[in-house]
């Protein structure tokens, strides 16, 4: 399970890090890429993959339900991406790197249930 919760930790920071030059990205952008439900997706997935990470890195007994959160926001987030810039490179770097956190963190949240 270590190196499972590991994996997870690292994909909860980069993702949290591709949110959050992506939220720069589209405020660049405008238009449709800076709506602010997209945006706030973005932050909102960017923090709860930060708070996931601390709740695993410190072996908090809830980290299960912060994963569980984590995999929600992290689908939304990249289902978001997806529909705002299908052909936009950082867009798709952000809707891939979401979808693999949101497997990582439901299968996290499955492991300690």
């Amino acid at each position: 399970m270590q190196t499972d919760m590991e994996r997870c930790i690292y994909q909860c920071l980069d993702c949290h890090r591709i949110c959050i030059e992506t939220v720069n990205h589209c405020l660049r952008m405008g238009g449709k890429h800076a709506d602010p439900r997209h945006i706030r997706m973005m932050l909102d997935c960017a923090q709860i993959c930060a708070t996931s990470a601390d709740f695993m890195l410190r072996e908090s007994e809830f980290h299960s339900r912060t994963c569980g959160v984590c995999a929600e926001l992290c689908t939304a987030c990249a289902d978001s991406c997806q529909e705002i810039g299908p052909h936009d490179q950082q867009m798709q770097r952000c809707v891939e790197i979401c979808r693999a956190c949101a497997t990582s963190c439901r299968h996290m949240a499955g492991m300690a249930a």
